[in-house]
């Protein structure tokens, strides 16, 4: 990959999430970051990455979630861009991410994010978009700022995982906010 300059974006484009690249994920499934920081369950039932998947593939069909896979300008699988949460009647979803272990730090989460929030507010007609973050997730934070978002407020014990609470971070953007810098746009590749 070619060096960057410190303005520039990776070049991105999505994918559906579907079953061709599942088996390239169940290493981020051990990574502590990804473990951490989503609802991935820890540990993973078995049969967990299928599951998943019939997930959001049943969501695409009835609308109600979406995901896709975050493909870089060689052809790498960089990482996942998710809406877990649609509600067609009140035009606000959840939005959310993961980066892959080894493409951390290259900005593709702000990227991923960028173009997520464009494609949901364009193709869906959302009205609000939502973040839901975790308290000490530093990166995700800069990565909302970076995009637009607005901090909210602390939503006290709301993640819960292997048997603790957590606070929860709520960030948003509206449709009508003004368009974030051009740090969050993601340069469109072109297979």
């Amino acid at each position: 990959m070619t060096a960057k300059d410190a303005n520039e974006q990776p070049a991105i484009r999505f994918e559906p999430f579907g079953p061709d690249r599942i088996e390239e994920i169940r290493p981020w499934l051990d990574d502590p970051d990804v473990l951490r920081f989503t609802r991935i369950p820890d540990p993973q039932p078995p049969k967990f990455l299928e599951g998943w998947l019939r997930s959001y593939e049943d969501g695409r069909r009835s609308g109600t979630r979406e995901a896709f896979w975050v493909i870089d300008a060689d052809e790498a699988l960089v990482g996942l861009a998710v809406v877990p949460k649609i509600d067609t009647e009140t035009r606000t979803a959840e939005l959310g991410y993961v980066v892959a272990p080894g493409a951390r730090r290259r900005g593709i989460a702000t990227a991923a994010l960028g173009l997520l929030s464009a494609r949901t507010f364009a193709e869906r007609g959302m009205v609000r978009l939502e973040l839901l973050i975790g308290i000490g997730n530093d990166a995700s934070k800069r990565v909302a700022a970076n995009c637009g978002y607005t901090f909210e407020g602390v939503l006290r014990s709301l993640y819960f995982k292997q048997g603790r609470h957590e606070d929860t971070e709520i960030w948003s953007r509206l449709a009508n906010d003004p368009d974030p810098a051009g740090d969050c746009r993601a340069r469109i590749s072109r297979p």
